[in-house]
């Protein structure tokens, strides 16, 4: 009848009770492979291991989504109509600056020849009025969820009252418009369970040879023997090895509660400070696509940042006046419900584009030199190689 290896833990060793070994040619015991270890990780902690918490029921381990925020205590302020709107006018630049930003442009390729940028003659440069208008929402959003460590001593307070709710607990927000997050161990939450991983044993049996200690002789592949009746020196004939990774044990320290056998849990409050940002860039018909204008800054002309900004008035483009109520109506919409909101901002930059026609060889050509960096898009450049890099 063949023998099976019957595992124990005995002081918190795993290990093979029965040895139950056959004996080789030789007299030496091969020892018997134990059984293919099983590779998931430790399960998931059971929803019987976390107390139901006045105020965080829905809470769940790995989080939830976002909690609402009460509603305000004492009225909102109202926004108020923003500063005095200066005239709105664009700059032109000069013939020199088109050109110096032309060779600055080609000398940066490699395979452009700086000929038309420097020889080319400009024939006419027309300036267009751009604007790109932008709303940032600086939100305050806060989650939950149930989390662990090793129980070392740490203070247990659960019951010993009420927790605070998700949103009376205090936590100091970064510098409006600037992303931040913060981790709070919820006060009167924190309870000590057995550990779910190792059962309360503090120890795991090793996975690379599945508790028994050793794991087959990778010299003579568990057969005790190298060459006919030359015996393994490897193994000592014993078909088998002691496991390097828990060093024969049989079994290791639980990754979970680091051999603590018991596990703090408790409510982790996570708040993030979100800035929303969009944009609306006005279109002009220079030719120049808009997503380029994304990489530039442009001239502030108007900026207005309080708790809820008021729609733009008065500019000259209606365009951006739509987008602005546009986008203030649609903030509000997406961001109160799931956050508070604890300030606006709302800036409108002037966007210099210049269009510029020059001659080289006889041929007429454009570029474009936009931005406060002036910086340049020439699609068609008039001369070019083929460059292969090894």
């Amino acid at each position: 009848m063949e023998h099976q290896p019957i595992y124990s833990n005995q002081g918190g060793h795993y290990g093979i009770s029965n040895p139950g070994y056959v004996p080789t040619a030789g007299g030496a015991p091969a020892m018997f492979a134990p059984p293919v270890a099983d590779s998931q990780g430790p399960s998931a902690p059971p929803a019987s291991m976390f107390d139901s918490m006045p105020g965080y029921e829905g809470t769940v381990a790995g989080g939830g989504g976002f909690l609402p925020p009460p509603m305000p205590a004492v009225p909102t302020p109202q926004p108020q109509p923003g500063p005095e709107q200066p005239h709105w006018n664009i700059p032109s630049i000069s013939e020199d600056t088109a050109r110096d930003a032309f060779v600055l442009f080609a000398s940066s390729k490699c395979c452009y020849s700086s000929a038309p940028a420097k020889d080319g003659v400009i024939t006419d440069m027309e300036a267009f009025n751009t604007y790109r208008y932008r709303l940032e929402t600086f939100t305050e959003s806060r989650s939950t969820e149930w989390s662990h460590e090793p129980y070392s001593g740490q203070t247990v307070d659960a019951y010993a009252q009420p927790p605070p709710g998700p949103w009376d607990i205090p936590a100091q927000a970064p510098n409006f418009f600037l992303n931040g997050k913060k981790t709070i161990k919820v006060p009167y939450t924190s309870s000590v369970k057995s550990c779910h991983s190792c059962v309360g044993m503090g120890r795991q049996p090793c996975k690379d040879c599945a508790g028994a200690g050793n794991k087959v002789c990778w010299v003579c592949n568990g057969s005790g023997y190298r060459h006919g009746d030359d015996r393994c020196h490897h193994c000592s004939g014993r078909g088998r090895e002691n496991c390097s990774r828990c060093h024969g044990q049989g079994s290791k320290q639980c990754d979970v509660c680091r051999g603590k056998q018991q596990l703090l849990v408790y409510i982790n409050l996570t708040v993030k400070w979100t800035n929303n940002s969009d944009d609306y860039v006005v279109e002009q018909s220079s030719g120049l696509r808009v997503d380029n204008l994304s990489k530039v800054s442009g001239k502030e002309l108007f900026r207005d940042s309080q708790y809820m900004v008021y729609p733009v008035m008065g500019f000259p483009d209606p365009s951006v006046v739509n987008a602005a109520q546009r986008l203030i109506n649609d903030h509000q919409a997406r961001f109160s419900q799931t956050s508070r909101i604890l300030q606006q901002r709302q800036t409108i930059e002037l966007i210099p584009v210049t269009k510029v026609t020059y001659t080289w060889k006889g041929n007429s050509h454009l570029y474009f030199v936009y931005g406060n960096e002036f910086k340049v898009n020439a699609d068609n450049y008039p001369a070019t190689c083929c460059c292969t890099i090894l």
